[in-house]
């Protein structure tokens, strides 16, 4: 079985002089491992495919015997690192609190300890506007609101 540690240290070689990071590897049992990958800029299927490639010349199929599936975090998936939530300043967001209370607004700012979080609404021509600091370990998830206005 091929180990974590020794995948992620062939992508981050593969990943070397690029914005492209890695956001998660999942080694499953019976050797299926997936790749989520990020990027400061954009993701492309290229970029996939060639980190795919890297692994691929790096452990024999036919030795190891696994199955690999390396995509894009996606816009669906929830933010796992500092870095995404940076890269995602000033957009839409639902910060899902652990308690499974939602706060819905604009990212302002993110760091280690908290990110900030401003919501404009308007209830029958009252408007109210909030701004939150919401602390990292008070989240249990964040996503970005895919909207098609």
């Amino acid at each position: 079985m091929i180990d974590k540690e020794s995948i992620v240290r062939e992508i981050e070689t593969a990943l070397l002089d690029t914005d492209r990071f890695i956001v998660e590897v999942k080694v499953k049992a019976g050797n299926r491992i997936t790749v989520l990958l990020d990027s400061d800029t954009q993701i492309t299927i290229a970029d996939c495919v060639a980190v795919n490639r890297h692994i691929e010349s790096v452990f024999d199929r036919e030795v190891e015997d696994y199955e690999l599936t390396v995509s894009s975090s996606g816009i669906d998936q929830p933010y796992k690192l500092l870095r995404q939530y940076i890269k995602n300043i000033g957009r839409e967001v639902d910060v899902t609190y652990l308690d499974g209370t939602v706060f819905t607004g604009k990212l302002l700012a993110a760091d280690n300890e908290k990110i900030t979080v401003y919501s404009k609404t308007k209830v029958k021509k009252v408007e109210t506007e909030e701004t939150r600091e919401i602390l990292m370990n008070q989240i249990k998830h964040t996503k970005e609101v895919i909207s098609f206005k």
